[in-house]
């Protein structure tokens, strides 16, 4: 028993896993062969809540904690990435700075829209020369007569090309600080707006069930009060939105990760080689304990780091490590749980194939493994 959950986690846990075990996981092999993003799962999702957990409920959210939403994150990852991806998407970066950062008006004006279960928003940061580096972005917007005008794009974003997109947060240069280094803003772009396309991207490996497409912004005007937060404040609240959103993706590389051990764990049970079960031999048993204790160590530390958000203390460098930790050995455990499945762990057929795509993206999203070590480094006061 996880001594930081209370029975509230627990009852949530128990219906997001029937709601997953019985609604996602009939569909999920179609979707992902298909590459279909599902509006009704997504708008089934938004019905119990997931796509406006954290929120308070005066701006149409449920209000539960930030261990709640990782739970229900971790146990929709244990059936179907694509699914989670959405989301965590939606929630950690969609909402979360909106919520943060934006002025009574702008929480007003978009996040009711974006509770109501017709709608998602976008985090727009990565641009095909700006990922890891992020201060590189060469989007602009240059303000005209209380009018932003901004020229882009942004590349491998979640939540833009359905049609339940609704918009992004774009950060785009806004000015120089005279030294040198670009004034970076963030602003709220609505999906409507002249201007803006986007493009669906259908040649992933990874998620295909989930909604990700390129951005263009071809003189997209809005009003000057579509800024989010200071300008010149953009690359300190894009980061620190990922600092959320990191334990959001830690989630999906645990339910990952307990879903793949679950199926090695069935597969192993029945499989019958030497006139025995395979798990009964030593070599898979090991493996099957080394994948539990890599999950347990996972759970503890990113529920650790929920707990310290959940209770206003810092929690970046928990995030940083519990995203790390979770991302790999979520591969370490889906290599094994296939190498248990033998050749019939390749065929596309069973779901650990998809298991073991999905995963790869997670050592690469909202902070590569390198730039994580990076982070987690200056965090213990290294540079």
């Amino acid at each position: 028993m996880e001594p930081l959950l209370n029975d509230k986690h627990r009852e949530l846990r128990e219906r997001v896993r029937k709601f997953a075990e019985s609604e996602i996981k009939p569909l999920a092999a179609e979707l992902d062969e298909t590459g279909t993003f599902s509006e009704h799962l997504t708008r089934k999702m938004f019905e119990m809540g997931l796509l406006r957990i954290n929120l308070p409920e005066e701006y149409g959210g449920i209000g539960l904690d930030t261990l709640s939403y990782i739970i229900a994150v971790e146990e929709l990852a244990r059936v179907d990435g694509s699914q989670a991806a959405t989301v965590a998407a939606h929630n950690s970066l969609g909402l979360a700075p909106i919520y943060q950062y934006g002025t009574e008006d702008q929480k007003k004006r978009f996040l009711p829209m974006l509770t109501a279960g017709n709608k998602l928003w976008a985090f727009g940061l990565t641009e095909p020369n700006a990922g890891s580096d992020s201060n590189n972005t060469e989007t602009t917007a240059e303000l005209k007569d209380g009018i932003w005008i901004i020229n882009g794009r942004k590349i491998y974003i979640t939540n833009v090309g359905s049609p339940m997109a609704g918009g992004i947060t774009v950060q785009a240069v806004t000015g120089d600080k005279g030294d040198g280094r670009k004034e970076l803003s963030v602003i709220l772009v609505p999906r409507e707006t002249p201007g803006y396309s986007t493009e669906l991207i259908t040649t992933k490996m990874m998620w295909r069930a989930a909604d990700t497409g390129r951005v263009f912004l071809d003189n997209v005007k809005v009003p000057e009060e579509n800024i989010l937060g200071e300008r010149g404040k953009g690359s300190k609240i894009m980061l620190a939105t990922l600092d959320g959103g990191r334990l959001s993706i830690a989630a999906m590389g645990l339910g990952l990760a307990q879903g793949a051990f679950e199926m090695a764990m069935q597969y192993a049970s029945k499989r019958i080689q030497f006139g025995k079960p395979i798990r009964s031999f030593q070599i898979n048993s090991f493996k099957l304990a080394d994948m539990a204790t890599k999950i347990e160590l996972a759970r503890n530390l990113l529920y650790k780091a929920c707990w310290l958000k959940d209770h206003h203390h810092p929690f970046a460098k928990e995030a940083a490590m519990a995203k790390l930790y979770t991302s790999e050995i979520a591969r370490e455990v889906v290599n094994e749980a296939l190498q248990i499945h033998g050749a019939h762990g390749l065929m596309k057929e069973n779901p650990i194939e998809r298991f073991y795509r999905d995963q790869r993206i997670l050592e690469i999203g909202e902070g590569t493994s390198e730039i994580l070590r990076l982070v987690i480094s200056r965090h213990l006061g290294i540079r």
